[in-house]
């Protein structure tokens, strides 16, 4: 454990595979106790445990979609049966439903705004309320810089991320007096699942956006969210983690 400080209790949603698996294993890595929320991919999910073990951390491994309150509600309320509540909360869950907005389906508009927007209003509500009672807690939604500048093919995930950012910053406002920091990271483009489904023509307009011409790794984006989460007296921030110059 870094300097000697006791052990956090992080919970990290859609931890199995991509980018919350690196941020799972991050905090794992430094002995922190990790709630690794997934969905769908058991045998993932179990695998990050494993490293996490191996690297000193404790694992609490639970299934549930963010999309469901009841589900949110039921997991964070095992989490605190078992470790007494949670420290931090990383917001990662995702998905893309990728296409021109004149040819998207409502069902693909709200699959990501329910996944990627809703389920952190939902994990944000029943996780702050265990943060109220100890005037204590850190918030770090995972949102992205099609949230910001938008992104053609993406009206439906760029919606839900720019409404991540709006969410992180009025939960900031509103926690701010209960000592409880809420910010938002944009990782730019990782080499993920996630980010390889990209048309190669859009990989390759982001690189050239890139000013120093290289793209983030999973493993950067997860040192930051670390070293975020342990600062006492940052909140309402959005972070850009790339070199596109907004």
């Amino acid at each position: 454990m870094d300097n000697g400080r006791a052990k956090r209790v992080v919970m990290v949603t859609g931890a199995s595979r991509g980018l919350g698996r690196e941020i799972a294993i991050r905090f794992g890595r430094s002995g922190e106790r990790v709630v690794l929320n997934y969905l769908n991919s058991e045998t993932d999910a179990r695998a990050v445990e494993r490293t996490i073990i191996a690297s000193g951390g404790e694992v609490l491994v639970l299934r549930a979609d963010v999309r469901d309150p009841l589900a949110v509600e039921a997991m964070v309320a095992q989490v605190q049966d078992v470790w007494g509540g949670i420290d931090v909360l990383v917001n990662n869950a995702g998905i893309t439903r990728d296409g021109l907005a004149l040819r998207m389906s409502e069902s693909d508009w709200d699959s990501v705004l329910d996944t990627n927007l809703k389920g952190a209003f939902l994990c944000v509500r029943a996780v702050s309320r265990l943060m109220v009672e100890r005037l204590s807690g850190a918030v770090i939604s995972i949102s992205s810089i099609s949230g910001v500048q938008g992104r053609e093919g993406q009206a439906n995930y760029s919606a839900a991320k720019a409404g991540l950012i709006g969410l992180t910053k009025a939960m900031a406002r509103e926690l701010g007096a209960r000592n409880i920091r809420v910010n938002a990271v944009l990782p730019g483009y990782l080499e993920t699942e996630m980010g390889r489904s990209l048309a190669p023509a859009i990989v390759g307009r982001i690189r050239q956006e890139n000013v120093l011409g290289r793209s983030t790794t999973a493993g950067e984006v997860a040192g930051f969210v670390y070293q975020l989460s342990l600062m006492e007296n940052v909140s309402g921030q959005v972070f850009n983690l790339d070199s596109r110059v907004l």
